[in-house]
């Protein structure tokens, strides 16, 4: 009738599931109809298409509607005593290629129209994709990756959805309505029609009525999808830490009460579909049996024909099957405007950090960084850097120390433009870098992190991606230069081994070394080594810090290290504190000094003695 039996898919089938709490029935912050407007330039670069499916849509109810007159002439014409016998050839054959047209014109529109749809959906993915790479790391240090995800998804489904049902539904449930009204007016008496327009106008009304109370339940079993793929997403990328604390029951539990929750929406949904249903029924029945006792008294009163009996049949039929389906058609253009509001939403995000219409790029030279009195903070209320200058001139190693939360790898950050600062400027080369255009500055810059977060990839995916336009021959360069290659060459599937998800199959070292071969074979005139061998053992540490001073040669250096024996030769060390700067010189002249650098010093070198004993 009015809907399907079918929801939108429960929560995902994941081991995670989302906080016990109500979802919100609040309205999109656009207005739904804004969202279409949104898609109007995407179907205008096939306008062509979109015209000739809708020529083929009229077509197709044209024929739909003429079905039922060549019935009534084909009935009217028959003889009781020989039957099919007189029966005008013509009819029957105009009968049948109706029949067909309708099927035919319907398919030939489908066809034509796909074309439309699918580049819409396209287009407006990349679109949104590409803006995500755009919005700075703000937003993608608060974002929900997993409900994120299933908002886009659903939202390039329901761009196929709205397009389909709203093209292909509406509006021919419009034209057939009008079509069988002029049929109605214009060879039976003013009953007829007005019983139609009765029945449509209550139909109409109590679906949309019953649909706006269901659609509330679907947002809720959305919503409660979304948190649920959120958690999902980051119960597995966090499998380990479930294992460790044996909170597999615990998971479990908070999972079901998910499921509890969706499956009380899922029982709501039923009974508002039987409720809908129900009334549906009793409207199209009540209408079709007056109508059609109105023509059995015209058929016993002389005034009408069994041709007409049959006319108004089938006029009823093809005009009631189509709005059977309003229900259910109504409330999935609503769902997909409000789907695809939530991702047009996030075409909508401000980009706090974006490129000045006709920047230039960074020129080619060697790099000379500068920051000068530099203020930043991540929140308004609470400031990390204070008045921080310093310069690491062409091919130089500057290296940056101090506790943690001192602001260390915020310099990082802010060069990378990640965030634009609040006051100050850091310069290359002279140049601002909020002057120049954000990839060519990227472009120059190559980093080996503390965590190195591989692609769930091969081993030459994640080296190649360093440069993507780098021969084969190049990313094996890279990796002897990274002291990796050997290791590679005693793996099955050498170069084309997975690497797993985040590189969990490579051991800490190994990670490095892609880390390090990905930089290489950038060929970046700024490195920057965020406390790069931090996390490794002693070991590990030094083989590795030897690659790392080897790619250096002849690069500006922002080191940014834990251990201090491994910036003992930088060109110029800065302590920080407190997001201040609060030291500055070689290792020589701070240990001479006597200040925090020498504590720091000392403290290590105990720690170290302490452990090879």
């Amino acid at each position: 009738m009015g809907d399907n039996r079918a929801m939108s898919a429960g929560p995902s089938a994941s081991p995670h599931s989302a906080p016990p709490v109500q979802a919100p029935l609040t309205k999109p912050s656009r207005s739904e109809w804004r969202t279409v407007a949104g898609l109007l330039p995407y179907l205008w670069e096939y306008k062509w298409r979109v015209g000739l499916a809708l020529v083929l849509l009229v077509a197709a109810k044209l024929a739909n509607v003429a079905v039922p007159l060549v019935m009534k002439g084909i009935v009217d014409d028959l003889d009781p005593t020989l039957a099919l016998l007189i029966v005008p050839a013509a009819l029957l054959a105009a009968y049948g290629l109706l029949r067909f047209s309708t099927t035919l014109f319907a398919e030939l529109r489908d066809v034509v129209f796909v074309r439309v749809t699918q580049r819409a959906i396209r287009r407006v993915a990349l679109g949104v994709f590409r803006h995500l790479h755009d919005l700075s790391l703000r937003f993608h240090l608060d974002r929900q990756t997993g409900g994120m995800t299933r908002d886009i998804e659903r939202g390039t489904r329901g761009i196929s959805t709205l397009l389909s049902y709203l093209i292909f539904s509406i509006i021919p449930v419009i034209l057939e309505f009008a079509l069988v009204a002029a049929v109605l007016l214009a060879k039976f008496d003013w009953r007829f029609a007005a019983i139609t327009f009765g029945a449509v106008a209550a139909y109409i009304s109590y679906t949309f009525f019953i649909s706006e109370w269901r659609i509330g339940i679907r947002k809720q079993a959305n919503e409660l999808d979304s948190k649920a793929n959120t958690r999902a997403i980051d119960s597995l990328l966090n499998y380990e830490t479930v294992k460790y604390f044996g909170n597999e029951d615990f998971e479990a539990g908070r999972y079901d009460e998910s499921l509890r929750r969706y499956e009380s929406a899922a029982v709501r949904n039923e009974m508002s579909l039987g409720l809908l249903n129900i009334g549906q029924s009793l409207i199209i029945a009540s209408a079709v049996t007056a109508l059609m006792a109105l023509a059995a008294q015209g058929v016993a009163a002389k005034q009408l024909s069994i041709g007409d009996l049959v006319l108004i049949n089938g006029l009823l039929i093809q005009l009631y099957v189509p709005l059977n389906f309003l229900g259910m058609v109504y409330r999935e253009i609503k769902q997909s405007l409000v789907d695809m509001d939530k991702m047009f939403h996030l075409l909508s995000e401000n980009l706090e950090v974006k490129d000045k219409p006709g920047a230039p790029d960074l020129p080619a030279v060697p790099a000379h960084v500068a920051f000068r009195n530099v203020n930043f903070g991540y929140d308004p209320k609470r400031q990390i850097l204070f008045d921080v200058s310093f310069e690491i001139p062409a091919g130089s190693r500057v290296a940056v120390v101090g506790h943690s939360g001192s602001g260390k790898s915020t310099l990082a950050r802010l060069l990378y433009r990640f965030y634009d600062v609040n006051s100050g400027t850091i310069t290359v080369n002279g140049i601002d870098i909020r002057e120049i255009t954000q990839k060519s500055l990227r472009g120059a810059i190559g980093i080996v992190p503390q965590d190195t977060v591989l692609f769930n990839d091969t081993i030459r995916y994640n080296i190649h991606y360093g440069r993507t336009d780098a021969g084969d021959e190049e990313v094996i360069e890279a990796a002897r230069a990274a002291h990796i290659h050997e290791f590679i060459e005693t793996l099955p599937l050498k170069y084309e081994s997975p690497v797993g998800e985040r590189g969990l199959k490579l051991s800490g070292g190994e990670k490095q070394r892609v880390a390090i071969a990905r930089a290489i074979l950038k060929n970046p005139r700024i490195l920057i080594f965020d406390e790069a061998t931090s996390a490794l053992d002693s070991e590990t540490e030094r083989s590795i810090q030897g690659e790392l001073t080897r790619i250096a040669q002849g690069r500006t250096t922002l080191v940014i290290a834990h251990r201090l024996s491994t910036i003992m030769d930088a060109d110029q060390i800065l302590v920080m504190d407190q997001g201040r700067i609060i030291e500055r010189g070689t290792h020589r002249v701070l240990l001479d000094s006597g200040g925090q650098y020498a504590q720091m010093w000392a403290l290590q070198q105990q720690e170290e003695a302490t452990t090879t004993l």
